[in-house]
């Protein structure tokens, strides 16, 4: 039985009443909110695994909600809503969201990313070990091995790969990857970014143009799988 409690901020019944069925059914236990003043609420009195936020909130903007939430609470945020533009979806990403799906929504999708981001709370200590498949990263050692050959890299191509690595799973965007990277003022410099990542496909993938870890995420940024 899984039994993480999930908090669901959504105004809409209906809504609220899917997660509700998909989750349960599921073996998550369930907690609701209607609006974003009694979501904060219910998260700072129940401490839920993971909340699943709606930006069109009735009395306060989702975004707001995820600001006030990130001031305190570190656990994953996931937004699902109907507001599905680039703006939207990279504001959010930044504010502090650990993902992010439009509605309409597939349950399958939903329940694959709450387990990616159950998993690995980029927010607690990572593990020391990272295994994917025939990647193996060794965060204390710095090093990185393929097939069980040591992949050689640069200080920032690691540094990128374990960013990455440790928020497997959850959407980077281009500048906090590039703030984390490079700092503050290189946050418009994503061709920095594009070559790294090319670098590191080349080095890491098996086929470099259809990447298998390292994926893009259209107008946002990138995200380790």
């Amino acid at each position: 039985m899984n039994k993480a409690e999930i908090l669901i901020i959504d105004d809409e019944p209906q809504i609220r009443k899917l997660l509700e069925i998909t989750l349960e059914s599921n073996d998550y236990k369930v907690i609701q909110a209607a609006t974003g003043k009694e979501g904060i609420v219910m998260a700072a009195t129940h401490t839920p695994a993971l909340i699943i936020l709606d930006l069109g909130l009735p009395d306060k903007s989702g975004h707001e909600v995820l600001k006030e939430l990130r001031s305190w609470y570190s656990r994953p945020v996931i937004i699902v809503s109907v507001q599905n533009s680039e703006q939207d979806i990279v504001k959010a990403l930044d504010n502090g969201a650990t993902d992010y799906l439009t509605k309409p929504f597939r349950s399958g999708e939903l329940l694959a990313r709450m387990r990616s981001a159950l998993r690995r709370n980029p927010n607690e200590d990572a593990e020391p070990l990272l295994a994917f498949g025939t990647l193996e990263i060794d965060l204390p050692a710095r090093t990185v091995k393929k097939n069980g050959a040591t992949v050689k890299l640069t200080a920032t191509e690691y540094n990128l790969l374990s960013l990455l690595a440790i928020n497997e799973g959850r959407a980077l965007t281009h500048q906090f990857i590039l703030k984390e990277i490079w700092g503050v003022g290189y946050q418009a410099e994503t061709q920095y970014l594009r070559v790294f990542v090319a670098q590191l496909r080349k080095k890491l993938e098996d086929d470099p143009n259809n990447p298998k870890h390292i994926i893009t995420e259209s107008g946002i940024g990138y995200r380790f799988v």
